[in-house]
């Protein structure tokens, strides 16, 4: 697996458990519903992103659109999950635009990932 992808991997894991622990303070702190909501995208995001970076290391070491995809999810998610919960838990602004430029980043994220489905198959040695 290439440093693209362990990154992405560990980035999973860190996003992973942030969606675990955002659901823990919407149990317990606050009923705010988009703390809810970004812990519910936290940890979709994590499971495309590993399942993502599976897809890319069954095709083989060069570049793939699920490599790609699971990045721009890694992104999407991180930007829209962080702006909900940080509004949620601090009343923090990240900057204007922030969740709904990741979550238009998630839906790009999908689509180059589908996108894998189409891609040819690496050729052998």
């Amino acid at each position: 697996m290439n440093a693209f992808r362990r990154l992405l991997v560990f980035l999973a894991g860190l996003m992973g458990a942030a969606g675990v622990a955002a659901a823990a303070a919407g149990a317990h702190l606050t009923a705010e519903p988009n703390l809810t909501t970004a812990a519910t995208f936290l940890m979709l995001g994590a499971s495309a992103v590993v399942g993502g970076c599976a897809l890319a290391v069954v095709r083989g070491p060069g570049w793939s659109f699920a490599s790609v995809g699971a990045g721009i999810i890694a992104l999407g998610t991180v930007l829209f999950s962080g702006a909900l919960a940080l509004r949620a838990l601090w009343d923090i602004v990240v900057f204007p635009m922030a969740a709904p430029i990741g979550g238009t980043m998630l839906i790009l994220g999908w689509l180059v990932l589908a996108l894998a489905a189409i891609e040819r198959e690496p050729r052998a040695g």
